[in-house]
């Protein structure tokens, strides 16, 4: 009886892509981000001066909308290599290859910003299964698995040890009105607060967030302590 109110509440949808997309992806690349990206900044010294940005910046739009090409979202936003790759057997695919890439954003002072960032790949289920018949996902049943999705990302994420200061999730909603440089200010008001982070220039205060920065408490559902993901075991399990 509760396995068919949680399919019809469809609570499992976005818990399930949440644990899918951690296990099966981010478990196995985040851990390896900082060595990339440190022997990336061997070759590159100027680029990615910044450690606190060696990471992986995950962007989650509550909409669901994502672009394959991140220069076609913001023309701000401009490739710039790929990072070493991840080679490993997996599921039966030999040599299956993992890999991220490197972009230059560019902020409202002209000044470019380095990282590696990509959208969480899972949203594009969620808004496919919104635009099929079969799902029957209405608009705003979305946008409550995609804040569950991050919700629950977010508590898996800081339950794991391996990967602890390897990501930086970049949970936003977008405005009304189309802003063509949006994605770009969201992206590097994170990199500024990086590296205010690493420079400890804080000065008794912080940043003031975009109106737009999201974090758990504006992403509130009442989700009850039962529904939310367990901390991780470690003996295997």
């Amino acid at each position: 009886e509760m396995s068919e109110m949680s399919e019809r509440s469809k609570q499992n949808v976005a818990h399930g892509l949440a644990w899918s997309y951690y296990v099966g992806y981010l478990k196995i690349v985040l851990p390896r981000m900082k060595k990339s990206m440190e022997e990336f900044s061997r070759a590159n010294p100027n680029l990615l001066a910044c450690r606190k940005t060696w990471k992986l910046h995950i962007l989650v739009p509550l909409s669901c909308d994502v672009y394959d090409e991140l220069e076609k979202a913001d023309s701000n936003i401009q490739y710039v290599t790929d990072l070493t790759e991840t080679t490993l057997a997996r599921a039966g695919t030999k040599q299956r290859v993992y890999k991220h890439s490197l972009y230059a954003i560019r902020d409202e002072e002209n000044q470019l910003w380095h990282c590696a960032v990509e959208y969480a790949t899972p949203l594009q289920s969620l808004y496919a299964m919104s635009q099929d018949e079969c799902a029957a996902f209405s608009r705003e049943e979305r946008l409550e698995q995609a804040k569950l999705f991050y919700r629950t990302l977010e508590e898996i994420l800081k339950g794991s040890k391996e990967c602890a200061d390897t990501y930086r999730l970049i949970a936003y909603e977008e405005p009304e009105e189309a802003e063509p440089h949006f994605l770009s200010r969201e992206i590097v008001w994170h990199l500024r607060q990086e590296h205010h982070e690493e420079i400890a220039v804080l000065e008794g205060s912080h940043p003031h967030p975009p109106s737009t920065a999201l974090d758990s408490a504006e992403l509130n559902l009442q989700i009850s302590v039962s529904d939310l993901p367990q901390p991780l075991r470690t003996d295997g399990f």
